[in-house]
This record gives C-alpha cells, structure tokens and sequence, in this order.
C-alpha cells in the first residue's frame, strides 16, 4: 500500500499538472490572432492575420453563401433529438453562444451528430434567392469522428421568441466569460421552426480559421423574432456576418 507521503506527493504533482495545462491554454487563447467584422482585421483581411487563417482567403468550398438554384433530392430527413440543460451563456466578443451539455443530437441518415453549441448573426449570413434575413442562429454539431454540421435556423420578424428572450436576459456583463445558470433551463428546440424541409451543401466554418469540410443544412422555413429581440442583439453586435463566399460551382440541394 502507498504511503500517505507519496500519495500526497502523486497528488499535488497532479495539480501542478492540471494548473500548467490550464495556462498554457490560456495563453495560447490570448495569443490567438484577433480578428474582426470591419477594418485592417475585417473579413477581407482574415486570410493574411495568421497562417492558421489561410482558408479564409484561399478556400474554394467558403460559407456563407447566397443560396440559389437548388436542385431537389431525396434526402434523409433531420431527427433531432435536443435535450433541456442548465443554461451556459458567453459573450465571446464576435456573438453571444451558448454552449450545450452533451447528450443532444441530431441524426442525417446513418450518421450521428452531437450538438456542441449554438449562436447568432446579425443580419442572417446566408442569404436566399439574394435575400437576407434580420438574424440567423447556427446550431454546430460534431460527429465521433470530428466531421461538423451546422444548423441554420433563419428568423424573420414577427412575434418575439421565449427562448432568445431568455438567452438575452441572460447575457454576462463581462465578454470572454461564460456564465453558469443552474437555475435557468433552456431547450434549443424551440429555436426551430415546425417545417424541417432544408437546403444542404458543402461549406466551412463562418470565421477564422474557415475551416472547410462543414455540412450545412439551411432550414427552409423561418423562425420569427420580434423588432425588439433584433434591437437588443444589435446594440451589442450591430454588424458580425461574414460576406457571401462565392460558390465555385458547387451543388445546393434542397429536400422535397
């Protein structure tokens, strides 16, 4: 049996362990380059703030998109299976995001994806037919195998939404400090509209690095929000969407 020495020796070498891990990713979180919506760090320049960024500027499969022309397909439905959570709300400096407890998922065909987070544009980034909308959410999922999908659920204005009301009261007062409230339960279905019918391409990550290799799924259906949920959100980021990335060539597709 260990002696009571070494085992408080194994355990303070633990913490010391855990505590450097922890700094050296935030530092590494501090020195990531700071990006922007405008200006010598805005959307144009991404590509050139840091190798990591290339894609950004060189990418040929880019979100957003203006999202035109789609062809019909049988394509697998989208089962959602989102589960309540204690709310978990940062304000990252770039969008208000709210981070998801594991358990929810969303099933396309035989593969699984299990939500990680969602969070919001303003106006939409996508555009449909040319047309955007006043805010979009995206929901970003992940597979087992890292693969991501994200969720666009599109909102016009109309009447106002119970869950982004809660999200908004709810914001930190601090940016880049997520917030724990037990108290508040939230479900992120009740962001989605009743239809599910969506539009699906291959695209990227809508800010740095623009990582490639992104399913989308666009829902075709719009959610409402009220004048007042947008002019809160705006008060805090009055512009953060990325410009429409051209499409080189690929193939929307829209369910039935």
């Amino acid at each position: 049996m260990s002696s009571p020495s070494f085992c408080r020796t194994v355990l303070l070498a633990s913490i010391l362990s855990l505590v450097g891990l922890t700094a050296v990713a935030a530092a590494q979180e501090a020195h990531r380059p700071h990006w922007a919506y405008e200006g010598k760090e805005g959307p144009k320049e991404w590509g050139n703030l840091d190798a990591s960024y290339a894609a950004c500027s060189i990418g040929h499969t880019q979100s957003p998109i203006d999202i035109k022309d789609a062809r019909k397909a049988d394509l697998p439905t989208l089962k959602f299976d989102y589960h309540a959570v204690p709310l978990n709300i940062i304000d990252n400096g770039h969008t208000i995001q709210v981070n998801y407890a594991p358990g929810s998922t969303l099933k396309v065909g035989e593969r699984i994806y299990t939500l990680k987070q969602f969070h919001f544009h303003h106006p939409s980034e996508e555009h449909v037919d040319g047309k955007t909308l006043r805010l979009v959410a995206h929901l970003v999922h992940a597979d087992a195998d890292g693969h991501l999908a994200v969720v666009a659920v599109l909102f016009e204005l109309g009447s106002a939404n119970p869950l982004i009301d809660t999200l908004w009261t709810n914001i930190p007062s601090e940016k880049e400090k997520p917030q724990d409230i037990p108290s508040v339960s939230i479900q992120v279905q009740d962001l989605l509209p009743d239809e599910r019918d969506y539009f699906t391409y291959a695209g990227s990550l809508t800010t740095p690095p623009c990582s490639e290799g992104v399913s989308w799924f666009v829902l075709k259906s719009y959610a409402t929000v009220s004048p007042q949920q947008v002019a809160a959100f705006a008060k805090i980021y009055p512009m953060n969407a990325r410009p429409i990335q051209p499409t080189n060539g690929r193939e929307i597709l829209q369910s039935k």
